[in-house]
C-alpha cells in the first residue's frame, strides 16, 4: 500500500489533533503535531521573560530560533507522542492557558514560521505522516494526497477546551476559554504569514455534533478512498 502525506488543518480546539493522533496510530503513520511546535517556542519565550503584555522581544527569539530543538518521542503509557524542547518533556506545560494566550502571537511571526515549516517538511519528506496545524495543506504540504479541514462552533470548541483543562486540574471558566478561542480564531485567520485557510482541495468536516466514533469512521473512509486505488 502506498504511503501518503495527510494534512489536517482547522480551528483551535476543533479536535484535529485527537483525530490526527488516532488516525496515525490506526494506520501506522508518524504523527506530527505542528501546533505543539509553536507552543514549545512560545513556552521558551515565556521562560525567558520575553513577553511584555502582547509584545514579544522578537530579535531575541530570532537569534535562537534555528537552534531550538523540538522533537516528538513516543510515550508508552499514553500510546502517543510527547513534545520535547531541547531534550525536556514539555507536553503538559505547553497545554496551559498561559501558553495558549500567547501562541498565536508567536505563530504569526514570519521568521518563526519559516524555521518551523522547514523542520516540518523535513519530517514529512519520506511520507507516511499525519500532520496537523493551521497551514499544512496550504503552505507546508500543498501537494499532500489527502487534505482535511476540521471545524466546530466556537461554543463547542470552548466547552471541549474547558473540560480538557479542568480534567488536568486547571480551574478555568467557560467565558475565559471562549474569549481565548475567539481571539485565536481572529489572529490565526488574519495573520500575514501562513494564515488559517481551507485549502481549495480540502475535505471539510464540521464535528460539532459528531461522536469520536463517527469522526474516526469518516476519516478512515477518506484515507482508504485515496490509498485503495
Amino acid at each position: 500500500m502506498k504511503k501518503i502525506v495527510i494534512a489536517i488543518d482547522g480551528h483551535s480546539s476543533s479536535g484535529k489533533s485527537t483525530m490526527a493522533k488516532d488516525l496515525a496510530r490506526e494506520i501506522g503513520y508518524t504523527y506530527i503535531d505542528t501546533g505543539a511546535m509553536y507552543r514549545a517556542v512560545t513556552l521558551y519565550c515565556l521562560r525567558q521573560g520575553w513577553f511584555e503584555g502582547d509584545t514579544l522581544r522578537e530579535e531575541a527569539l530570532r537569534a535562537v530560533i534555528d537552534d531550538l530543538e523540538i522533537t516528538f518521542h513516543f510515550n508508552p503509557s499514553t500510546g502517543r507522542a510527547d513534545t520535547y524542547l531541547n531534550g525536556e518533556d514539555v507536553e503538559q506545560e505547553i497545554r496551559t492557558m498561559a501558553v495558549a494566550e500567547k501562541v498565536s502571537l508567536v505563530a504569526a511571526l514570519g521568521f518563526v514560521r519559516k524555521a518551523l515549516v522547514a523542520k516540518q517538511q523535513a519530517m514529512g519528506k519520506e511520507k507516511g505522516v499525519v500532520m496537523d496545524g493551521r497551514d499544512i495543506g496550504t503552505v507546508v504540504f500543498p501537494d499532500a494526497e489527502l487534505k482535511l479541514f476540521v471545524t466546530a462552533s466556537q461554543e463547542v470548541r470552548a466547552r471541549r477546551r474547558m473540560e480538557e483543562l479542568r480534567a488536568k486540574g486547571t480551574p478555568v471558566s467557560f467565558e475565559e476559554v471562549l474569549e481565548n478561542v475567539r481571539k485565536r480564531d481572529y489572529l490565526d485567520s488574519t495573520r500575514t504569514e501562513g494564515p488559517l485557510r481551507q485549502a481549495d482541495d480540502a475535505l471539510v468536516l464540521d464535528n460539532s455534533d459528531m461522536t469520536l466514533a463517527e469522526q474516526k469512521a469518516w476519516v478512515l473512509e477518506q484515507y482508504h478512498r485515496v490509498v485503495d486505488v
